[in-house]
């Protein structure tokens, strides 16, 4: 059984973790996005003449590539959220059973590590916002 200083350092061990994997989520999230950031935006409404198929098959890997950026941030987001809430959860639970005063503070910590998988969510977001620009009207 943990003392309420055991599952304090627990506690403030799982927050660093889950600050340090919001870090690297949202570093993989701006170093896909910046690989995007330098094409050029398509003219969704301007006509055009038909693409040559090299160009169509230049620009569907990097459409490609794109959207697999976007299933990586998402993904490694959702699973960073997870081990940090299953982490933090467990020490929040340990640190209300033994002062029941602390549960509005566990579940701000609770909270943070959700916010993990926001962020991914967002810069995903983000990534497929350019991703959709890349795409020419005749595609």
């Amino acid at each position: 059984m943990l003392t309420g200083a055991q599952a304090a350092r627990r506690l403030k061990k799982f927050i660093h973790m889950s600050l340090a994997a919001t870090f690297a989520t949202v570093l993989v999230g701006v170093i896909v996005a910046s690989a995007f950031a330098a094409t050029p935006a398509g003219d969704a409404g301007a006509s055009k003449p038909p693409i040559d198929k090299e160009v169509q098959k230049a620009v569907v890997t990097n459409v490609g590539a794109g959207l697999i950026g976007a299933g990586i941030v998402t993904g490694l987001s959702a699973l960073a959220a997870g081990i940090a809430v299953a982490y933090v959860g467990a020490a929040a639970v340990g640190a209300v059973s033994e002062k029941p005063e602390v549960f509005g503070r566990t579940i701000i910590f609770v909270a943070l590590g959700e916010g993990i998988a926001v962020l991914g969510l967002v810069i995903a977001i983000m990534i497929l916002g350019v991703v959709g620009r890349m795409l020419p009207a005749g595609m």
